[in-house]
């Protein structure tokens, strides 16, 4: 299969290669039309005041959930449509997951960056699918593997001749119910040559620590994300939801949309600081 050059995705690539800093943000699963215009919003509002390059974040179907009765979101077609109003209004970037190799034509005639899920980051087929688009590929590293093993999903993506590759940190696995940062990931990761990415929200998830459904702590958010900046990171990630304790899906782990201005700004500050050294 030929790689499509898509001119589109290679300026934004260079957008952010060449951008001190970037931020992927919005809710984790697509809700409604509202709540994902309301987010989008605040967060272009944001980006623009603080001269940030942002991409739009949410889920058309979170395939992965721990029970089989937690809602999964409005699916494909539904949330495209959204998506498309969300790109005329705003004229952002927009990022989601694909989970099977057959979906990344389909979403990627719509969005900007295709994300790996972090439990599929290793699954061949999907990879080529992805890197075919020509679209950029964001591979979260899986809780089982290392910095250095995120190398070997990277090349298979480039293999396709895409080379517009983010990796992202989201934590490891050691026991039950939690997730510990390794910071040295990140340093791993970025000798790949690749933008990298530090998932705030998702690191501080507690899988499964809720029986049927995952845990999790926002108030280490900013703790983990400031640390991030500290070791050089590119970019940063975040679920963020008006009232995250009654989203469909990882409220626990969610920054409130009022709180986000705070924490971000503070991590800002940590990462220009840590561009002197």
């Amino acid at each position: 299969m030929q790689t499509i050059n898509d001119s589109a995705a290679e300026q934004l690539y260079k957008l952010i290669c060449a951008s001190k800093v970037f931020l992927i943000a919005g809710p984790c699963v697509a809700e409604s039309e509202d709540l994902l215009m309301q987010v989008s919003e605040y967060l272009t509002q944001y980006s623009t005041q603080r001269n940030v390059v942002y991409i739009f974040k949410t889920s058309f179907d979170k395939a992965n959930r721990t029970s089989l009765s937690s809602g999964r979101g409005l699916g494909l077609e539904k949330t495209m449509l959204i998506f498309e109003k969300i790109k005329n209004k705003y004229k952002i970037p927009i990022t989601t997951d694909i989970h099977e190799a057959y979906q990344a034509q389909e979403v990627a005639a719509m969005v900007d960056v295709l994300q790996i899920p972090a439990f599929l980051c290793r699954q061949t087929d999907l990879l080529l699918a992805a890197g075919h688009t020509g679209k950029i590929v964001n591979i979260k590293k899986a809780q089982f593997m290392s910095g250095a093993d995120m190398h070997m999903p990277a090349q298979k993506v480039a293999s396709t001749g895409n080379h517009k590759i983010m990796l992202c940190e989201r934590g490891n696995m050691y026991g039950y119910h939690q997730l510990v940062v390794d910071y040295t990931n990140i340093v791993e990761m970025k000798k790949a040559g690749y933008p990298v990415i530090m998932d705030c929200t998702h690191a501080v998830q507690q899988p499964g620590g809720m029986g049927t459904a995952t845990g999790g702590n926002r108030e280490y958010v900013p703790y983990l994300a400031n640390a991030a900046a500290a070791v050089g990171v590119h970019g940063y990630f975040f679920e963020v939801h008006p009232n995250p304790d009654k989203a469909m899906s990882d409220g626990a782990n969610m920054l409130r949309l009022n709180d986000f201005a705070t924490v971000f700004d503070r991590v800002l500050e940590h990462h220009y600081l840590s561009l002197k050294y």
